[in-house]
């Protein structure tokens, strides 16, 4: 069976075919699949903005492959949680032009004076499935942490440098992609729609 992934972000496909290895399904993007598609995420919380981009892909399908596609960011508890400036506008924080050593930057600036108390946060993803029959399931799970006091880590991407593991006194950046792969908000998604998926006989 084949699934077609909607995404463009080739850190994160690498990541998705690490976990998703030796299950038998192809792992294609919409792109490889001929399909350009870039829809706008209005929905109010990850599960929504999942099912905004399956949707736009498996429009485009013959139905004969299962779409799947996840939204994800990281929830700071000091900024808002879910709903502040990053959350589920994570993608989006300081433009999506901006890089993530600037982005990465101004949260630490805004940090500088919080204590380890007050810096809680977590990766949060919710993967979204839409199979042939045109079923949809959603799944959700995170990592949690807190936020570093400066970055540090060349494996990963996006906001992994600052985020801090005290369970391996390391960010996210700094431990090795199977390290992470076991423990990653994304990881744990993928591997329970997996399992969902398996239980569904597809």
């Amino acid at each position: 069976m084949k699934i077609i992934f909607a995404t463009g972000n080739k850190s994160k496909l690498r990541e998705i075919r690490e976990i998703m290895a030796g299950t038998g399904y192809e792992i294609i993007t919409a792109e490889e699949a001929g399909i350009i598609s870039e829809p706008e995420e209005t929905g109010s919380n990850f599960e929504e903005n999942a099912l905004i981009k399956a949707r736009a892909v498996f429009n485009e399908t013959d139905r004969s492959a299962i779409v799947m596609a996840d939204d994800s960011g990281l929830c700071i508890d000091h900024l808002g949680g879910e709903q502040g400036e990053l959350g589920i506008h994570s993608a989006r924080f300081m433009g999506h032009d901006t890089s993530y050593d600037i982005k990465n930057a101004e949260i630490l600036k805004r940090m500088e004076d919080v204590p380890d108390e007050g810096r809680g946060a977590r990766f949060v993803c919710a993967v979204a499935v839409i199979l042939p029959s045109g079923s949809e399931i959603t799944v959700r799970e995170s990592m949690t942490g807190r936020v570093a006091y400066e970055a540090s880590g060349n494996n990963g991407f996006g906001y992994d440098p600052i985020f801090y593991l005290p369970e391996f006194g390391k960010t996210s950046a700094d431990i090795s992609p199977e390290a992470k792969n076991l423990i990653s908000h994304r990881g744990k998604a993928l591997r329970h729609m997996r399992a969902v998926l398996s239980e569904a006989g597809v």
